[in-house]
């Protein structure tokens, strides 16, 4: 498939179309603006009724709905129907135009770093963008790459962020991206911040024109009950299929996920992290850890004032993030653990700001080790260009096969152990010293298979050292394989020169033989 048909491909995996004016016979009676309104109220309405009674509500299937009854040209927005939800209804996030936040956007307190230069700027994009690139210039800083972070945008918003960069000012987004692709300031990847829900099939083919290369997905958890509780408006099959779509238009994904939500105890918050990590429908490129905290102004508040939620203490939670950071795959990248909220507006909360250097000192105690991409970054090990290799690592993810490739230093992988669990020539039985040429048994099969195992330990999976289980009549046997008793193992140790010197034996083309294995 050609790059250019992605998109097309994306809108024609939609199961539902886009609603348009009088579609099913339906013709439009009152103003647009009037069907709107309803259309809105008929919504919101339903999410209440759905919420109430227990029910998951699918947000979209509600508005295709709505739409068609009315006969609309364009579904409601998302701050539409959240402006039009009731206050009793709203629970877990501060901001909005008729929070305790007022001058904050949706999600955000106004008194983050960002927040307050948005603010400043009177959510100005090109003053925003602008300002940014000035200060980092009076800091020293190179300016020539750049990396924007957005929540949900539009065409506006991004046009006027390309005008920032590159100064030229275009009439909308189709001008200005190339004019941006020429500035001085290069526009290095774009995230945008959204829903599942607002990240399918006509939203990802808007982000390919703004020139996203990043969708930051909110998903806080994978269970059902809990999306359900905290008013997600989508169910985890969302999710899902977001994901896939993404990764299937060429996204890298970022997923927020929140630990300590109300219902959500110790177990069923590693629980879903595991399945947030195995199960193939998830399996991100990036993660940011959100701890959930207490904040005025929202329905978690009401529920902590009577008693009826409770975070964390401060040690378990280190702990539960130590053994979160231990599940995380190399080809994942933690980005962020805690988010930037001022501790003054904060009622309930890890009082902890230093929380991975915390987790991180948790997981030594434990005998933990965490593989994320950053950790693995060259400015915690000094590595050097020449002892550095290429690593492959081969996954399963939505609905599709991934290859993670890297270059890594492989001495930071030595020092492993792999262990032999069984060794067994089977056919009829030959006696320990005996040999007979009609059987398997005693014609060297057992050492060949331990010299392959030694040989895809060392070269594959850095293994220093070969470790049997063996019985105890065995041990002599393997005595001769060069094994020798370390517990209650027989050990070996793995040499390079093994591989060249059976290398060479088996295939006499030794020069291009020890150019692969150095």
């Amino acid at each position: 498939m050609a790059a250019t048909d992605i998109p097309l491909a994306l809108e024609q995996q939609q199961k539902k179309k886009k609603p348009a004016p009088g579609r099913g016979g339906v013709t439009a009676t009152l103003s647009e603006d009037e069907a709107l309104l309803r259309c809105i109220g008929e919504i919101v309405d339903a999410m209440v009724q759905g919420c109430r009674k227990g029910e998951s509500v699918d947000l979209n299937a509600l508005k295709s709905e709505a739409c068609k009854r009315y006969g609309l040209s364009r579904a409601p927005k998302l701050v539409e129907l959240i402006a039009a939800l009731p206050e009793s209804e709203r629970e877990m996030c501060p901001g909005g135009s008729d929070s305790d936040f007022e001058y904050s956007t949706q999600l955000y307190t106004g008194y983050g770093p960002t927040s307050m230069r948005a603010i400043r700027a009177r959510y100005n994009p090109y003053v925003q963008a602008r300002g940014r690139i000035d200060l980092l210039k009076r800091l020293g800083q190179s300016v020539d790459k750049e990396r924007l972070c957005l929540p949900a945008v539009w065409d506006y918003f991004i046009r006027n962020l390309h005008y920032a960069l590159s100064g030229h000012t275009s009439h909308d987004v189709d001008e200005a991206v190339p004019y941006s692709e020429h500035g001085n300031v290069k526009c290095i990847g774009l995230t945008i911040e959204t829903r599942p829900d607002y990240c399918i099939g006509s939203h990802l083919r808007q982000m390919l024109t703004y020139g996203c290369t990043r969708p930051e997905i909110g998903v806080q958890n994978t269970y059902e009950d809990v999306a359900r509780d905290t008013n997600r408006g989508h169910t985890v099959a969302t999710v899902e299929d977001c994901f896939r779509l993404a990764k299937d238009a060429g996204f890298k994904i970022v997923a927020n996920m929140m630990p300590n939500l109300p219902n959500v105890d110790m177990e069923r918050d590693m629980e879903s992290f595991r399945e947030f990590f195995e199960n193939p429908a998830f399996r991100t490129d990036g993660l940011k850890l959100y701890l959930t905290v207490v904040i005025r102004g929202t329905g978690l508040y009401e529920l902590w004032k009577t008693g009826k939620y409770r975070n964390y203490p401060p040690e378990r939670l280190v702990d539960l993030v130590a053994r979160v950071l231990a599940l995380v795959p190399p080809w994942t990248r933690v980005y962020r653990i805690q988010r930037d909220i001022p501790m003054p507006l904060v009622t309930s909360r890890v009082e902890k700001g230093n929380l991975r250097e915390l987790s991180l000192a948790r997981m030594d105690d434990l005998g933990l080790k965490c593989q994320d991409v950053r950790t693995l970054e060259d400015i915690h090990h000094k590595i050097k260009s020449k002892e550095v290799e290429l690593v492959r690592r081969d996954y399963v993810a939505n609905e599709g096969w991934e290859t993670f490739l890297s270059y890594e230093d492989t001495r930071q992988l030595m020092e492993r152990c792999s262990v032999v669990r069984e060794l067994h020539v089977y056919g009829t039985a030959v006696p320990v010293h005996g040999r007979e040429t009609d059987k398997l048994q005693h014609q060297d099969y057992g050492s060949l298979l331990t010299e392959e195992a030694e040989r895809i330990s060392f070269t594959e999976n850095w293994s220093t050292k070969l470790a049997v289980i063996s019985g105890v009549g065995t041990r002599h046997y393997y005595r001769k394989l060069r094994c020798e008793l370390e517990g209650p193992y027989v050990v070996r140790e793995c040499h390079l020169s093994t591989f060249i010197t059976i290398a060479v034996l088996k295939t006499n083309e030794p020069r291009r033989l020890l150019s692969n294995l150095m």
